[in-house]
């Protein structure tokens, strides 16, 4: 069966690995638009608020490969990725006949091409899919969704993708969206690092921080963390949207993934020796707003 010959409809049943900060917001948005949704998390207590909305508890990845014909996997790390699709009880190994996955987890470009090709070998469809926008954009169904794989199979799961995001865009083949997930990080990290200072900057000079943000957040500095993040540190609110440890796992793929590219990335390498130091204090499950601790301990 091919994507063009499968649609995704409401009948579809939907499973969704992986219900933490960000998976449970999205996995309640397909609740709410009529789809049957199976779930799976390490720590099942974090699932209790899908569960209340109607969502299904299934015990194991494979009895939801079993069960869904649609997959989608929101984890920590490549690792879990590595492991949960390629295992003996993995993924791959106990889907549906046709049956479609999304890894909407920030992974490494090379597993993502990887993952395809053994699911193209067993007539699945696999793409890699990893979104940006944070708890807030993942609450309010307005995340920017990077897409790769085959464009069959993007048009057929793009409606559904529409329920969770508002910037749905396939980037290329299998891998594309992980490399465009990097191009978003690379860029989220030198700019915290401008957003941190600035704050720093503005209360060694004696202002008031709030009402900087006011003139500089419509300017030409304004960027989504320093509207969305940058009142959080005035607050001293460091609870994580985005956890400073996965944003070091991000990090370092990408630089791995620049490497192979030969390309070097100094502000990148710049970021992660600040946010290892961050981690190295205790903060990996603050959010990545947390590094203005970093910056203004040196004022």
């Amino acid at each position: 069966m091919t994507a063009q010959q499968r649609t995704i409809g409401s009948e579809t049943v939907i499973g969704f690995i992986g219900t933490g900060i960000m998976g449970a917001s999205m996995a309640g948005h397909l609740l709410r638009h009529g789809f049957k949704v199976l779930v799976y998390n390490r720590t099942k207590a974090r699932a209790d608020g899908l569960l209340a909305q109607g969502a299904v508890w299934r015990d194991t990845p494979r009895q939801i490969a079993e069960q869904a014909g649609l997959i989608i996997t929101m984890l920590g790390y490549p690792s879990d990725v590595e492991q949960i699709y390629f295992g003996e009880e993995g993924l791959l190994k106990h889907a549906q006949p046709g049956a479609y996955f999304l890894d909407m987890t920030t992974s490494s470009p090379s597993l993502a091409k990887r993952i395809a090709a053994e699911a193209a070998n067993k007539g699945l469809h696999v793409l890699d899919a990893p979104v940006s926008g944070g708890d807030v954009g993942a609450r309010e169904a307005r995340l920017s969704i990077m897409v790769g794989g085959e464009p069959e199979a993007f048009e057929a799961v793009k409606p559904l993708l529409e329920r969770m995001g508002t910037n749905v865009v396939h980037q290329g083949p299998a891998g594309a969206g992980q490399f465009t997930k990097m191009c978003n990080q690379i860029t989220i990290a030198s700019n915290m690092i401008g957003v941190s200072e600035a704050l720093a900057y503005a209360k060694a000079a004696g202002l008031d921080q709030t009402t900087v943000l006011r003139s500089i957040g419509s300017g030409a500095a304004a960027s989504w963390s320093l509207t969305n993040l940058a009142p959080r540190v005035i607050a001293g609110d460091y609870a994580p949207g985005f956890y400073v440890k996965h944003f070091v796992k991000d990090i370092r793929i990408a630089l791995d993934s620049a490497a192979e590219l030969g390309l070097a990335l100094p502000g990148l390498t710049l970021a992660q020796s600040l946010y290892e130091q961050l981690v190295d204090q205790g903060g990996e499950n603050d959010g990545t707003q947390a590094l203005y601790r970093i910056i203004a301990a040196g004022v």
